[in-house]
């Protein structure tokens, strides 16, 4: 059973030889790993045998795409945002719309000729896609992206005076993420498409179910129309307590949810895979900062196995997954053993590792 096989398999709930892996690891982690393993960073990806191989095309600059050495170093994205970095991420800094008028902030162009450079980070997973399953990820799609673009505080302001700005706008952020999802679509052999956004609180830009029913539900829509066209699985990450909207995001045709940080986050894994496995899958769950990063590799080993037997004896489909990228302190002995849980044993990585040396060694 190859990586494919396996993800479509777990997704159908259907029997696997052992549980999919997704990591998706911060670049200098995967530095970390290579110099353990002493083998090149673009080989980690392969020696950990990821089941998913999956990057962004939208404005997501947190750890991916640009990195730093060192806090307080930058950069503008082509959207026109700065961002500047804190500790092992990229945090928001100046937002290009703020300080905007809102006849000015209709003039703002989504950065169209940059449409092909966003894609083009899809290009190298093409080659092992037969084997591999690929994902595209065109979040943040509706609320947080004008957000990023305008500010929190205006973002508030706007959505108490300018409620004929804010739906035009939310419009032109879900246009653009819908585009780069038609365009992936059509161009990559994509088994699933994913979105998110903002969500009901938990997060200062958050906000209640009704109004999300009423401002972002109907844009959302239009990008989880574009991976249904194409009949492949849409998945979501949000930031927020999705539980409130978790219905009508599978309404809306949710298929995969992401188990993020704060995703329900008062509602055990287990709990909401009893409540919505018959209808959705899940991905992640496994606590990034407080069990991967500070826990001990034996409480990692537990927790993975509880996650693991949790979910797929409760009629989900379940692929093992952090909650979030894993930052560079995470110790490699506890992504070792958490990879060991999943059926990937220390010594098998290792002798991946091995194998790769020697054949390059050759070369």
């Amino acid at each position: 059973m190859n990586s494919k096989q396996r993800v479509h398999a777990a997704l159908r709930r259907q029997p696997v030889d052992r549980v999919p892996i997704h990591v998706t690891f911060h670049p200098h982690t995967v530095a970390a790993l290579a110099r353990v393993l002493e083998v090149p960073r673009h080989a980690v990806e392969d020696i950990f045998a990821n089941d998913v191989r999956m990057t962004w095309v939208n404005n997501d600059y947190f750890a991916l795409g640009v990195t730093h050495d060192q806090d307080g170093e930058g950069h503008t994205d082509f959207w026109g945002i700065r961002w500047v970095q804190r500790g092992s991420v990229n945090r928001l800094a100046e937002f290009p719309l703020a300080a905007m008028t809102p006849d000015q902030v209709r003039k703002f162009c989504f950065p169209l000729q940059h449409v092909e450079e966003l894609l083009s980070r899809l290009g190298p997973f093409v080659a092992g896609a037969y084997e591999h399953f690929l994902g595209c990820d065109v979040s943040p799609c509706v609320l947080e992206m004008y957000r990023r673009l305008r500010g929190p505080q205006r973002l508030a302001a706007d959505m108490e005076s300018e409620p004929d700005l804010i739906e035009e706008m939310l419009d032109r952020c879900a246009a653009f993420a819908a585009l780069l999802a038609e365009l992936a679509c059509r161009r990559f052999p994509l088994d699933w498409l994913w979105a998110g956004d903002a969500a009901p609180p938990r997060e200062a830009h958050s906000i209640p179910p009704e109004l999300w029913r009423r401002l972002v539900k109907p844009h959302l829509q239009l990008v989880f129309d574009v991976g249904k066209r194409h009949r492949l699985w849409v998945g979501y990450r949000g930031c927020g307590d999705l539980r409130p909207i978790l219905p009508d995001l599978i309404d809306m045709g949710l298929d995969v949810l992401h188990l993020g940080p704060n995703t329900c986050a008062d509602v055990d894994p287990l709990d909401l895979c009893r409540e919505f496995g018959s209808k959705i899958a899940f991905v992640g769950g496994l606590p990034t900062h407080d069990v991967l990063v500070r826990g001990t590799a034996e409480e990692v080993r537990r927790s993975t196995r509880r996650l693991i037997d949790g979910m797929t004896s409760r009629g989900g489909g379940y692929v093992l997954a952090p909650t979030e990228g894993l930052p560079p302190e995470t110790p490699p002995d506890n992504i070792l053993a958490m990879y060991a849980e999943a059926g990937q044993g220390r010594e098998e990585i290792q002798d991946r590792a091995a194998d790769y040396r020697a054949k390059h060694a050759q070369n």
